[in-house]
């Protein structure tokens, strides 16, 4: 076991002590000040601020990145960037889960057809009013499909400010004790060959076109897009990794043919691909 997956285990066990230490001074009183209780959440989030904060190089050199890997994108028509590498790595805040290069795309086939965010009202859309819902995913290059998750539920949209905040304050911290498959969703990885690996997150339940084992080619339709795991709305998250376990593996940075890497609200459009959809 790695030191990073013994790191993110130890963030859990120690986030399940400060439940179950106050959940004991509650029912039965412990004797002690109260403020003890938080100790063992004061120390796993230390402990993940470093794990988090861990630089994205390779196992062997911690802190240098390797060269761009070049590949085709994971969607086709017209989409939209966000929280991309092209205007901060980590892109997402964290190198953890393998996401320092990591991107999400959304889909915006005109003006106004993607729902924008609500204050208040709706707090909660269906994933159907999303253009992105249930767009394929693309095998960007050759490979072979070694992991796949796909039982989750796609839930409601969270691009409200209630909804956020429910998000941030207790949704999102239940997936995190949940682990990554509660974080990442339903998802899908496919090697690439030589130490690289792509992984496509919050995949449509039940849109699984291919299985772990299964050789692909460049695109190939894999699944669809979903809202499953820590998401507002149903996007693309698309990132490439040095292997197939999210938890231990660390990001590597990716450039798409003929696109490059899209900036934050930067506008594309990805060609359909040459290989037929399975």
């Amino acid at each position: 076991m790695s030191v990073r997956k013994i790191a993110m285990t130890t963030f859990r066990v120690l986030q399940l002590a400060f439940l179950a230490l106050v959940a004991a001074d509650v029912l039965i009183g412990l004797g002690h000040p109260f403020w003890l209780n938080c100790l063992p959440l004061v120390l796993a989030y230390v402990l993940i601020t470093v794990v988090n904060r861990w630089g994205g190089g390779a196992p062997d050199a911690p802190g240098v990145a390797r060269e761009p890997v070049e590949t085709g994108p994971p969607v086709t028509g017209r989409w939209s960037a966000l929280n991309s590498p092209a205007d901060r790595t980590p892109s997402h805040g964290v190198h953890a889960y393998g996401q320092t290069f990591a991107i999400d795309l959304v889909a915006e086939p005109e003006p106004g057809a993607r729902p924008g965010f609500r204050v208040l009202w709706p707090i909660a859309r269906r994933n159907q009013y999303f253009p992105a819902f249930g767009a394929p995913l693309l095998a960007v290059a050759d490979g072979t499909v070694v992991r796949t998750h796909g039982t989750q539920r796609d839930h409601l949209s969270r691009n409200s400010l209630p909804a956020l905040l429910y998000l941030m304050l207790v949704e999102g911290s239940v997936r995190e004790l949940g682990g990554v498959r509660r974080i990442v969703g339903n998802h899908l990885v496919l090697d690439l060959g030589g130490g690289t690996y792509a992984m496509y997150a919050h995949v449509r339940r039940g849109s699984f076109a291919v299985r772990e084992g299964d050789r692909v080619r460049a695109g190939q339709m894999l699944a669809r897009c979903g809202n499953s795991g820590n998401s507002t709305e149903p996007h693309v998250h698309f990132q490439l990794m040095d292997g197939p376990d999210p938890d231990t593996a660390r990001g590597v940075p990716f450039t798409w043919h003929g696109i490059g890497v899209p900036r934050n609200g930067e506008i594309f459009d990805a060609p359909s691909p040459t290989t037929a959809p399975a």
